[in-house]
C-alpha cells in the first residue's frame, strides 16, 4: 500500500555530509573484511596442529578430515566473539541513546571504541605467529568487544540525522564507503597471500606476511574515525535538520504513525518478521563469509589469493546494488527490493553447490586453478545481497521515533550477531558431520530459501511519501 503524496515536499539528501558519516562504516568493514578473512585460518592452522602434533609442513600433507574436525572448535570461538556481540550492541545503542556530551551522543562511542580496537587489532597475528592460542584469542575478543562500542553508534548516526524517506538512499552511500573498507582490506590480501604463510615451513614462516594487513587496518581505521569526528558536528546538524526530520516522520512508510510510546500490535509484526528474516539471511551469509577461506584453501585447494580476488568481484556487484536500491525501492518498495535481492543471492548459492575442484596444478606450493564459475556465483550474490543490506536497516529503524534509534539499531544487530553466534557452530558440526566442504553452499541455500519466504510472505510492502531529492551540484551542498 502507498501514503498518499499530499502537497509537494521538499525533503533532499546531503550528499557530501552523508558520504562523510560514511566513513564511519569503511572504518568498520576495513576490520572486518581483514578479521573475516585471516582469523578463521588462524584458528584451523593452530588447532590443527596443536591436535595432531604436526608442523605446517606436514598438516599440508595430512588427510584433509584432520582440518574438517577442527572446524567445531573454529566456530565456536568465532561465535564466542558473536555472542559478546549480541549481548553489547544493544547495550551500547540504548546506551547512547541517552547520552549527551559536547561532541554528541554517538562520537564519544565512536571514537573510545576505534582507538582501543584499532591497538588490540595487530596483535592478533604476532600471537598466531608465536602459537600462543590464549594471547590471540584475548586480542580477538577485546577488538570484538570495542568494536561493538564503535559499531552500534556508527550506524545510527545516518537515520539520527536523515529524515525516514530517504534513508535507502543513503544507506546505499553509507554502504558504499564500507566497501571500499572492505577493499582496502580485500587489496592487502591480494598482495600479502595467506596461504603463501600457512603453506611455509614453520621455519620459513614471515611475521611480516601476516603482520602487515592488520597493522594497516588499524591506522586507515583511525583515521577514517578522525575524519568523520572532524567533519560531522553531530549537535549542530541535528539542531539543524529537526525541521526535517519532522517532515520525515509525516512520511514514514510504516502502517500505523510512530511516536515515543509503545509499538502498535502491526508495526511490531513488522518489525518481528522483518528480524526474523534478517536472522536466516545473516545465518546464511555469515557462513559463507565465515568458511569461504578455508573452502578456498582446504577444499578448492586454490591460493588463499583467489578468495581476495573472489571479494573484489562481490564488493564491485554490490557497490552497483547499493547505488541502484535506492531508486529501485523508489519504485516497488522496499519489500520487494529485499525479496529480488534474496532471490538473486538464492540462484548465486545454487550454482556454487556445483562447483567442485578443477584439479589443474597451478602454483608453486601445489595450488589447483580457481573455479571461474564461482566469480559469477559472487557476482550475483554480491548484488543480492547488496539489494537486501540497503533496504533492511532502514525498515527497521522507519518503525521507531529518532528517540529510539540507537535501541532499534541495536534490535537490528541483535538479530545478525544472533544469527552469527549460532552459524559458525551449527556449520562447523554439519561439516564434522558430513566431512565434506560442499556441504557449504547447500547450507546457505536452506537458510536463503527460508529467508526469502518469511520475508515475502509475512512483510508488508508499504511505500514512503513522494519527496524531492537534489540533484547534481545541489546535493553535494548544504541543507539550507
Amino acid at each position: 500500500m502507498e501514503k498518499p503524496a499530499g502537497p509537494a515536499r521538499t525533503l533532499k539528501l546531503n550528499y557530501k555530509r552523508t558520504f562523510l558519516i560514511g566513513f564511519a562504516f569503511f572504518g568498520i568493514l576495513l576490520l572486518w573484511q581483514v578479521y573475516d578473512a585471516w582469523c578463521p585460518t588462524f584458528l584451523t592452522d593452530i588447532f590443527a596442529r596443536r591436535m595432531y602434533s604436526l608442523s605446517s609442513a606436514e598438516l599440508k600433507s595430512a588427510d584433509p578430515d584432520k582440518l574438517l574436525n577442527v572446524q567445531w572448535i573454529v566456530g565456536i570461538i568465532m561465535a564466542c566473539d558473536n555472542l559478546a556481540a549480541l549481548i553489547l550492541l544493544p547495550l551500547f545503542g540504548t546506551l547512547s541513546d541517552k547520552t549527551r556530551t559536547p561532541i554528541g551522543k554517538r562520537m564519544p562511542y565512536i571514537l573510545v571504541g576505534t582507538f582501543v580496537a584499532a591497538v588490540a587489532f595487530p596483535f592478533i597475528p604476532l600471537f598466531f605467529h608465536y602459537n600462543n592460542i590464549i594471547g590471540m584469542v584475548a586480542m580477538m575478543a577485546i577488538v570484538l568487544i570495542f568494536m561493538m562500542m564503535y559499531r552500534n553508534p556508527a550506524v545510527a548516526l545516518m537515520p539520527d540525522i536523515t529524515p525516514k524517506p530517504l534513508r535507502a538512499k543513503a544507506n546505499g552511500v553509507i554502504n558504499i564507503m564500507g566497501y571500499l573498507g572492505g577493499a582496502f582490506g580485500t587489496v592487502l590480501g591480494i598482495f600479502l597471500v595467506l596461504s603463501s604463510y600457512i603453506n611455509a615451513p614453520d621455519n620459513a614462516r614471515n611475521l611480516w606476511t601476516i603482520e602487515l594487513p592488520f597493522l594497516i587496518a588499524s591506522v586507515l581505521m583511525v583515521i577514517s574515525a578522525l575524519v568523520l569526528y572532524f567533519t560531522v558536528r553531530e549537535n549542530a546538524i541535528a539542531e539543524e535538520m529537526k525541521d526535517d526530520m519532522a517532515l520525515g516522520e509525516s512520511l514514514a512508510a510504516v502502517e500505523t504513525p510512530v511516536d515515543d510510546g509503545p509499538m502498535s500490535p502491526a508495526n511490531r509484526r513488522m518489525l518481528l518478521a522483518i528480524l526474523g528474516a534478517e536472522f536466516l539471511w545473516f545465518m546464511s551469509d555469515n557462513a559463507i563469509g565465515t568458511y569461504i577461506g578455508n573452502y578456498v584453501i582446504y577444499y578448492l585447494n586454490s591460493a588463499s589469493s583467489a578468495t581476495s580476488t573472489l571479494t573484489i568481484v562481490g564488493g564491485a556487484a554490490s557497490v552497483i546494488g547499493f547505488a541502484t536500491a535506492g531508486r529501485i525501492a523508489d519504485k516497488i518498495g522496499r519489500k520487494w527490493t529485499i525479496s529480488t535481492g534474496l532471490a538473486c543471492t538464492l540462484a548465486g548459492l545454487l550454482i556454487m553447490c556445483f562447483v567442485a575442484p578443477t584439479g589443474q596444478v597451478t602454483g608453486a606450493n601445489g595450488e589447483h586453478a580457481f573455479p571461474a564459475l564461482l566469480f559469477l556465483v559472487w557476482a550475483v550474490k554480491g548484488f543480492g545481497m547488496a539489494l537486501v543490506h540497503n533496504c533492511s536497516f532502514p525498515m527497521v529503524v522507519e518503525l521507531c521515533s529518532s528517540a529510539k534509534i540507537g535501541r532499534f539499531t541495536g534490535y537490528y544487530y541483535a538479530a545478525s550477531m544472533s544469527a552469527q553466534t549460532i552459524t559458525p557452530i551449527l556449520l562447523g558440526l554439519v561439516l564434522n558431520a558430513t566431512l565434506a566442504w560442499r556441504a557449504l553452499p547447500v547450507y546457505a541455500v536452506i537458510l536463503t530459501a527460508a529467508s526469502f519466504c518469511v520475508f515475502t510472505g509475512l512483510v508488508k510492502n508499504i511505500k514512503a511519501g513522494k519527496v524531492a531529492n537534489a540533484h547534481g551540484l545541489e546535493a553535494l551542498g548544504g541543507d539550507d
